[in-house]
């Protein structure tokens, strides 16, 4: 895709997630970062986007809508609480809004199983890590066998979570509670998130354990590995750690690992989220295209 084609886009926060977004829409053929806008021009984070050599401006939203020509995406990477009005604030531009937050105010999307849903929305909700670790291969599993119950837990380094998600910790639980329950069909699911202060900082490491029928050794492994392959595709680093199958009872364990943009290799959760993100906005960006061919063909 060449650059005249490529989507402009915003980064909204400037905290953990929104550098590192910035740094992989750097690298995309298909986006073209227009500005990282944080809280105040102070901020450890947007001095951080600065040094980079990115494009920052420290007044927020304000920063984004005011830009000379409406941006295409923006990548809200700020908190659950915030989201509504920053929707609200964008829709008359008629940005595609992409929420790493976990708001549940927009259309739930996890690349591997929904992305095809982006085209039709505005505010795509990315869920939150755990949700996008854990719904591909629960649902995987699901589409084959009967699932009772479901429990997901996440387990997260602590100096790998910021202060957005601090405050966000019951929408994070209800939220990839809400995903797994409508890419799966299982009503009884329960997710938790443990914050760990361990030293060294653990790697991001998500358990899933799952009680249904016919569940076998042979009939699930497959299915774990072909879904793992799946998010591989745009998270290198999730690799499965651990697939135990007995008297219908499954237990799938994984961890993921950073690609070592702006964050350590243990903070696979930031990872995760940031790069299913930029994979859903480099979705919109082929569909655009194929949008303006056909219009230009007819």
């Amino acid at each position: 895709m060449n650059s005249e084609r490529r989507l402009s886009v915003g980064v909204l926060g400037a905290g953990l997630i929104g550098v590192d977004l910035a740094m992989k829409v750097e690298r995309s053929a298909a986006l073209d970062l227009h500005l990282v806008a944080g809280r105040t021009a102070e901020s450890s984070g947007l001095k951080q986007a600065a040094r980079l050599g990115l494009p920052v401006a420290g007044r927020g939203l304000s920063s984004l809508s005011e830009l000379n020509e409406p941006l295409d995406v923006v990548f809200d990477a700020t908190n659950a609480g915030s989201h509504a009005g920053h929707a609200d604030a964008l829709v008359p531009l008629g940005t595609l809004l992409v929420d790493l937050t976990p708001s549940r105010i927009g259309r739930m999307v996890v690349p591997t199983v929904n992305d095809a849903d982006v085209a039709a929305h505005r505010d795509l909700n990315m869920v939150s890590c755990g949700g996008q670790a854990s719904v591909p291969i629960v649902r995987a599993i699901a589409r084959a066998h009967r699932i009772d119950y479901v429990e997901v837990v996440a387990t997260a380094a602590t100096l790998s979570v910021g202060r957005g998600t601090r405050l966000n910790l019951d929408e994070y639980v209800e939220t990839t509670q809400d995903a797994l329950r409508e890419f799966t069909g299982v009503e009884n699911v329960k997710a938790l998130l443990n914050i760990s202060p361990a030293r060294p900082p653990a790697t991001f490491r998500v358990a899933m354990s799952l009680v249904g029928e016919g569940l076998t050794h042979d009939s699930v492994r497959p299915l774990v590995a072909d879904a793992a392959a799946d998010v591989r595709a745009f998270a290198a680093g999730y690799t499965v750690t651990s697939c135990i199958v007995d008297d219908n009872m499954a237990f799938i364990a994984v961890e993921v690992t950073s690609a070592g943009d702006q964050i350590p290799a243990y903070a696979g959760n930031l990872d995760i989220i940031n790069s299913a993100s930029i994979r859903v906005a480099e979705r919109c960006a082929v569909e655009r295209r194929s949008k303006e061919v056909m219009e230009v063909a007819s």
